[in-house]
């Protein structure tokens, strides 16, 4: 592995950081969180125009820029950095590799250029609590039915001409806003049972969308319900759904880790700088040398999940499995160094306003939907074989 990083990555990583300073600071990161969508409207047209994010990691057939998961995981480094509210982690790297690996060519030519000019969001309906299983970062997913058993969850059933669905699927990230919603959903009856993804434009007749309160509002989650809705089948009825819903895992792994390895060094630069002006005894905080060894031990924690978040979007890359264990590290350095910002800023560090809240909240967040830390690396070391009997690499 080259550590380096090639001039078109740091270019990647260079312009994307200049444009969210411009244009993602404190202010304009709470009020983008607060709007109806969750993020800037304005902002993600910006992102496609100059830097072709929402297709960056995928074809140029397809009207992407080609590159790999580890371009994508520098600019879900820099996103984290800021906390930038968008729909880069539903559409590009939940949505658009199911799309990219399931659908058929007409659905593929008609989604793809579609979500890589911006112009179309998307999200991936899979209720909140059982995505890190389906995408098998906290265990294998075949005990995994987006129906819930043989009742409950979403259910498909075929009708003359198509599909339609009923259900319900709680905590989608941008469920309440996508242009177009990937819903996983039950069929087949008890004897041949089977997840399958469907398409649902978001204008749909019979479905209504809610976004719902969540403790990190720049993660905006909306509840999706099916009332009797008409869908398409993504690809075909014999297609392997858990088995790409595996593979996509570790992409999102890596790319989630990035993002928490951005937060987290951001959120250590403004404890650093603030340590370094508050005064206590008559002198700098950051002088004592018991808040120097803390900060020393989240800056080197910052950097160890930095190296494995890089190293797991380079393993994705080539085949191997590392995305789980990278976002172990990523959350709890992101976890570590928010939490010492807040104690380190004293008493303006507790109150629910300051910044430092946001960082912990997206740190927590994410455990809770991908996580947590510590069944993330049960897995990573089951399927290391780690343990006697341990599982199979999917």
């Amino acid at each position: 592995m080259d550590t380096r990083l090639t001039a078109e990555q740091d270019e990647i990583r260079r312009t994307l950081r200049e444009l969210l300073r411009k244009r993602c600071g404190p202010a304009e990161l709470r009020a983008a969180a607060g709007t109806p969508a969750g993020y800037d409207p304005l902002l993600w047209p910006a992102l496609a125009d100059r830097l072709g994010l929402p297709g960056l990691a995928l074809p140029e057939a397809y009207g992407g820029v080609g590159c790999s998961v580890t371009e994508l995981a520098l600019a879900g480094e820099e996103t984290g950095r800021f906390l930038a509210p968008s729909p880069l982690l539903a559409t590009a790297v939940l949505a658009a590799p199911l799309i990219l690996a399931l659908g058929t060519g007409a659905q593929r030519a008609e989604l793809l250029p579609r979500i890589a000019a911006g112009t179309l969001t998307a999200a991936l309906a899979v209720a909140g609590p059982a995505l890190a299983t389906a995408l098998t970062l906290t265990g294998h997913n075949g005990g995994y039915s987006a129906g819930g058993g043989r009742a409950g969850g979403v259910q498909a059933r075929r009708v003359e001409g198509g599909w339609r669905l009923y259900g319900e699927v709680d905590q989608v990230l941008d469920g309440h806003s996508a242009g177009m919603l990937l819903v996983a959903a039950h069929t087949g009856g008890f004897a041949r049972s089977r997840t399958l993804l469907f398409l649902v434009p978001g204008d749909a007749a019979g479905l209504v969308r809610v976004r719902q309160t969540a403790l990190d509002a720049t993660r905006p989650q909306g509840r999706v319900q099916l009332r009797d809705v008409r869908a398409e089948l993504l690809g075909t009825e014999d297609a392997d759904v858990l088995s790409a819903f595996a593979g996509a895992g570790d992409a999102v792994a890596a790319v989630l880790a990035a993002e928490a390895v951005g937060a987290a060094d951001r959120v250590l630069e403004r404890t650093v700088e603030y340590a370094g002006q508050r005064v206590q005894f008559g002198r700098p905080i950051g002088s004592f040398q018991a808040v120097k060894h803390r900060l020393a031990d989240v800056y080197v924690g910052v950097q160890a999940a930095r190296s494995a978040a890089y190293y797991a979007a380079w393993a994705t890359g080539h085949g191997e499995c590392a995305g789980g264990l990278a976002l172990a590290q990523g959350l709890e350095a992101l976890r570590r160094a928010a939490g010492e910002a807040i104690q380190l800023h004293g008493g303006i560090g507790f109150t629910w306003e300051h910044d430092a809240h946001l960082y912990f909240k997206r740190a927590a967040g994410d455990e809770l939907l991908f996580g947590p830390v510590h069944r993330l690396r049960d897995r990573a070391a089951r399927t290391a074989g780690l343990f006697e009997g341990g599982e199979v690499a999917v």
